[in-house]
């Protein structure tokens, strides 16, 4: 039983890890989910409240953060509001729709259309499209530590 738990407790961690990359995969939530295994099958003594506070807090911090560093790139070049609402759309949408390149080219597509639907130029679109791949790149990088950290943090208070 312990070696199933440890297997779904890694499992939930690189699902996780690999959700700040493919926006279909649950990210964050996975590692969280993966403490609730780790006390199922072993143990939730280790977790004080100042885990579950710790953790909750990161958490709080990669929702909003996530949003936040995306649309700040779309913003930062330019964008307009169609921009960032078609350019989320584009991450969704883009990975389905295209598999190896959707997640580059769907949120830039979106952006890059709504600029024009919003009467812009075709090389200002063009800029806050590149605005919205930086914010998106951004955003992976931060949810990518921040997760990494919410993964360390619960390896020290196991040990």
């Amino acid at each position: 039983m312990a070696v199933l738990g440890w297997i779904l407790v890694i499992a939930l961690f690189a699902i996780g890890l690999a959700g700040a990359v493919v926006p279909v995969l649950p990210g964050s939530i996975a590692i969280f989910a993966a403490f609730f295994v780790y006390g199922w099958f072993f143990t939730f003594k280790h977790f004080n409240v100042w885990f579950w506070i710790i953790q909750s807090l990161i958490m709080i911090v990669l929702f909003v953060a996530d949003y936040a560093v995306s649309a700040w790139g779309t913003k930062k070049y330019g964008g307009s509001k169609l921009s960032v609402i078609l350019s989320t759309i584009g991450v969704i949408i883009g990975p389905f729709v295209i598999p190896a390149f959707g997640l580059v080219i769907g949120p830039f597509l979106g952006a890059f259309v709504g600029e024009l639907i919003a009467g812009a130029s075709v090389s200002k679109s063009v800029k806050v499209g590149y605005g919205t791949l930086v914010g998106l790149f951004s955003s992976m990088v931060m949810k990518i530590i921040l997760q990494i950290v919410m993964i360390v943090v619960f390896w020290i208070w196991i040990i």
